[in-house]
């Protein structure tokens, strides 16, 4: 497995702005919400789905400097995300379905498995507070399908990270809005911070994002005051993070440095990743840790400030010659 970092950025222009009442829909799967005192988002009590292919930290700033919020759009690289259902209603469990279409129509039915799935599926409200890590399932026909319940109307984004079956075919992330109606009342972003607490665990964050530079990030769970040392693997890894970027959503996909089984990797406390934000501004972290069976999300906020300025150095010689 290769363990260099991949990040996958996109997001899509807003959608129009939500009024107070949404247009009448179907449910999903539980997805968690910050409360009034702004707790992070969770995972509460799913089993099993998340991690990625491990990044190596050696491959550092510049590898990865220059990474683009590429993808922001619902159609790229010839594929198209097709939403069947681009609305539910907040707070009814419904089933979310769409389908990942080829340039020439058709729905796609062959893809690269990848940390144990064929896809993987982001819902997260445009206010940051609500998130959800979904593993759909596909149908003969193409059609992927996942439960969802909403807890709150408003304005959602889904994203669907896959990669299709072919000898050139690259990694891409689809991005589509999702409505849930109801009575809409925004939600502040949580203000930054480095600590989380999430169904009795505790998770601290060491590091921040930079914009166009490669930076590590290093999360650390405990529970009860005791560093947890026997985190178990998900999906590949022992933690899976996803950075959305607040404003437009760009999203960033994360994947630790190291990996179970490659005999330096710790299950725990620690686990590290490396991440280079496309520009400066303030992004939502999520964690996906798992721990006795269960699945939670530590979710933070974190401000990257502005990119530092270049290396004169390192510039090319100016051209004189006309």
């Amino acid at each position: 497995m290769n363990t260099g970092l991949r990040i996958t950025a996109f997001a899509a222009a807003l959608a129009a702005t939500f009024g107070t009442a949404y247009g009448v829909g179907k449910g999903v799967e539980p997805v968690v919400t910050d409360t009034a005192k702004s707790e992070p988002a969770r995972h509460d009590d799913h089993t099993e789905e998340s991690p990625d292919r491990s990044p190596d930290p050696g491959e550092g700033a510049g590898a990865h400097a220059s990474a683009p919020a590429g993808g922001l759009q619902i159609s790229e690289g010839g594929y198209t995300l097709d939403l069947r259902t681009p609305s539910v209603t907040a707070g009814d469990r419904a089933e979310l379905r769409f389908v990942i279409r080829d340039a020439e129509g058709r729905a796609v039915t062959a893809y690269q498995r990848e940390h144990d799935k064929e896809l993987h599926l982001i819902v997260a409200s445009r206010d940051l507070v609500t998130y959800r890590h979904l593993h759909p399932t596909r149908a003969a026909d193409g059609t992927w399908s996942t439960p969802v319940d909403l807890p709150e109307a408003g304005g959602y984004r889904v994203f669907a990270d896959f990669t299709p079956t072919g000898e050139d075919a690259e990694n891409l992330t689809l991005g589509a809005d999702l409505g849930a109606s109801g009575t809409y009342k925004p939600n502040k972003l949580p203000a930054p911070s480095d600590t989380a607490e999430v169904n009795g665990y505790d998770v601290e964050l060491d590091g921040g994002l930079r914009p166009g530079a490669a930076s590590e990030l290093k999360l650390k769970v405990s529970r009860d005051g005791r560093p947890v040392t026997d985190l178990q693997p998900y999906l590949g890894a022992y933690g899976h993070l996803v950075a959305l970027r607040s404003g437009d959503l760009a999203y960033l996909h994360v994947h630790p440095n190291g990996e179970p089984g490659d005999g330096t990797t710790e299950p725990g406390p620690e686990i590290s990743f490396t991440a280079t934000a496309p520009s400066a501004g303030t992004y939502r972290l999520f964690l996906d840790f798992k721990h006795e069976g269960k699945v939670h999300t530590a979710a933070f906020t974190v401000d990257a400030g502005e990119a530092a300025a270049p290396n004169p150095a390192e510039e090319p010689p100016a051209d004189h010659t006309h």
